[in-house]
């Protein structure tokens, strides 16, 4: 029966198994601060040495599906097969680096650029795509300078880790799960799925972390790699297991804008990309001091020096007109940029040293609220607060297709593990369903009530077939959507839809044209022009196949923020930093293991077509 700890779902019941609550300070800053930044969650499994007794942790993570996650993880390595996408130049001054230090080694993608019919792909080099004159050389990847335990910064106001953490880590055997997330100006690192009775470090900041990311490439036993970004714009590299960090974009220097979303690009153990409040989005190198850049403004003319390119020649932007966010995104590229260095040919040796940002993306007019990398890694999804889905290429840095929000901004997003759909969530309390290789919207989920604050695809019930996500909303809902592809192509004509007026405007969406999908487009410009190649303006209501949920769980307490599918359960977070952990029901057969092997085959061919 179900309570506050448990519900029902159709493959059985799901209970929560541990919670890990805010500090006092925390609540304290979370209730002082009315506008507090929403706390989001990521985990890595971690596998440390030494064998596997009989006395073994593992053995209970057996009995609650820990063979089911070790099968699944053995079909995750068949990902090795994508394109390595991890090309990256590595700054010659950097601190840890002696001067005349080797670049770091580039692997270039052979077939890294994909053409579709509306988009043609130049053959130039990027910071995706390009390997330097030193391919072959290597160098041990650097870790962070500064101690942590004993920094004079400002910033970091106090560090607290756990009794003993290091005799705690040399402890452990197999496969361990971290969880880390924000909560108020604190960030926490602990472990899901072990009822621990304290986080192993707590990190107390002046500013707010906003977003955070951690580097799977480079995670092992003793080290891992996380990104932390903030609402000043400064960004925290740090180790926490040797309590170790480096901060990028120091007091906002390079951008100053809040920090919104950050992805470490998959496979690459240096480069990360972070989306700005202001709109735009920057490629960082973990490695590299920041440099003096000034973005060039879209206006058609240089303002700057820093672009490789006249902005007159940039797709998308008219000679003397305007640039519009609709239909490309805006590139600056940096002296260092691979593009100018390899073919700029005069610039001086001081000019050309690798500094930070590896480039800059002006997407939006509105704020970046989040983005997704593809699974092959060649593109970006990103939503804004002007309700558009962007699909970046991010090889060619480009504008593949633009879609339109059904109402208001979009808050929220996610990939299939296929690569075949994405998903978000938006102010319209949509989950809207797109497929990027037809480029149209598949269908749209009903059943939040209020604001959609996050998505996610469940890995383990996704089989190619039939998909299972996750959504949270600030109707504090928890909702899984069950949907199947052979499905989708009848939509439901209903004969009236109840009116509904939105939260964030006085306009009845009875009375919005098509062609005017989203609150902002009367003062960002007319998305209808003719000259716009990308816009997909939002199809009405009766064009769209409707998915209903297959489980809602109504969840006391403060307003949801997050949500994330681990193979033996599910995270769910609040505003203040309340994590609970709800375990899956005991595993009967996985149907999705038997088929994931020729959906992963066929996806990474059908995905060189994009466009249909």
């Amino acid at each position: 029966m179900e309570n506050d700890c448990t519900f029902v779902a159709p493959e059985g019941v799901y209970s929560v198994t541990e919670e890990h609550k805010p500090s006092v300070l925390g609540l304290h800053a979370a209730n002082a601060t009315p506008n507090v930044h929403l706390t989001r969650l990521t985990t890595v499994v971690v596998k440390f040495p030494g064998s596997k007794g009989a006395n073994s942790p593992q053995v209970l993570s057996q009995l609650l599906g820990g063979t089911r996650e070790k099968e699944y993880k053995k079909e995750k390595g068949l990902s090795k097969e994508r394109e390595d996408l991890s090309g990256s130049v590595s700054s010659s001054d950097t601190p840890d680096d002696p001067p005349g230090s080797p670049d770091v080694t580039v692997s270039p993608a052979p077939d890294a650029v994909t053409s579709t019919p509306n988009l043609p792909h130049e053959q130039h080099n990027t910071i995706f795509s390009h390997a330097p004159a030193t391919l072959g050389k290597k160098k041990t990847i650097a870790r962070p300078k500064h101690n942590m335990r004993t920094t004079s910064s400002t910033f970091i106001t106090r560090l607290q880790n756990v009794d003993n953490l290091n005799r705690h880590l040399q402890s452990k055997q197999g496969e361990t799960t971290f969880l880390f997330y924000n909560s108020a100006k604190t960030f926490i690192w602990t472990e899901a799925g072990t009822k621990p009775k304290e986080p192993l470090a707590r990190i107390y900041f002046s500013a707010y972390p906003t977003c955070h990311d951690v580097n799977l490439a480079t995670l092992s036993a003793d080290r891992i790699d996380v990104i932390v970004g903030f609402n000043t714009g400064d960004l925290l590299w740090f180790d926490p297991i040797s309590s170790r960090y480096g901060r990028l974009n120091k007091q906002g220097r390079i951008c100053n804008s809040p920090c919104t979303a950050i992805r470490w690009v998959p496979s690459s153990p240096n480069l990360f990309l972070v989306s700005h409040a202001d709109g735009t989005m920057l490629v960082y190198d973990k490695e590299r001091e920041d440099g003096i850049f000034t973005p060039q403004e879209p206006t058609g003319q240089p303002n700057s020096g820093n672009s490789a390119f006249d902005a007159s020649v940039i797709p998308g932007i008219p000679p003397t007109g305007e640039w519009n966010s609709f239909d490309s995104i805006f590139v600056t590229m940096p002296p260092w940029h691979p593009v100018t260095t390899t073919a700029g040919g005069g610039k001086g040796e001081k000019e050309k040293a690798a500094k930070n940002p590896v480039s800059h993306w002006r997407v939006s007019k509105k704020t970046i609220i989040d983005f997704v990398f593809s699974p092959d890694v060649k593109f970006v999804a990103a939503i804004s607060e002007d309700g558009c889905l962007r699909v970046i290429d991010a090889i060619a840095e480009q504008l593949v297709d633009c879609y339109a929000s059904y109402f208001g901004a979009l808050t929220c997003v996610a990939w299939s593990p296929d690569g075949r759909y994405i998903i978000t969530g938006g102010q319209d309390d949509l989950v809207t369903i797109y497929s990027p290789w037809e480029q149209r919207v598949i269908a749209r989920c009903q059943g939040h009530s209020s604001f959609v604050s996050a998505v996610a695809f469940d890995d383990i019930r996704c089989d190619g077939r039939t998909y299972r996500f996750g959504s949270v909303g600030e109707d504090n809902k928890l909702i899984l959507w069950d949907f199947s592809s052979g499905a989708l192509h009848r939509p439901k004509i209903h004969a009236a839809h109840h009116q509904r007026m939105s939260m964030t405007s006085t306009l009845s969406l009875a009375l919005r044209r098509r062609g005017e999908s989203t609150v902002f487009l009367a003062s960002l410009g007319s998305p209808g022009d003719s000259h716009l190649t990308h816009y997909h303006p939002a199809p009405s209501r009766n064009e769209v196949a409707v998915v209903q949920p297959v489980l809602i769980k109504h969840i006391e307490g403060d307003l949801l923020t997050d949500i994330a599918f681990l193979p033996r359960g599910l995270l769910t977070a609040t505003r203040t930093g309340h994590v609970k952990f709800w375990i899956r029901p005991l595993p009967t057969h996985p149907r999705h293991l038997k088929s994931r092997n020729v959906n992963r085959h066929s996806s990474t061919l059908d995905a060189q077509d994009w466009g249909g």
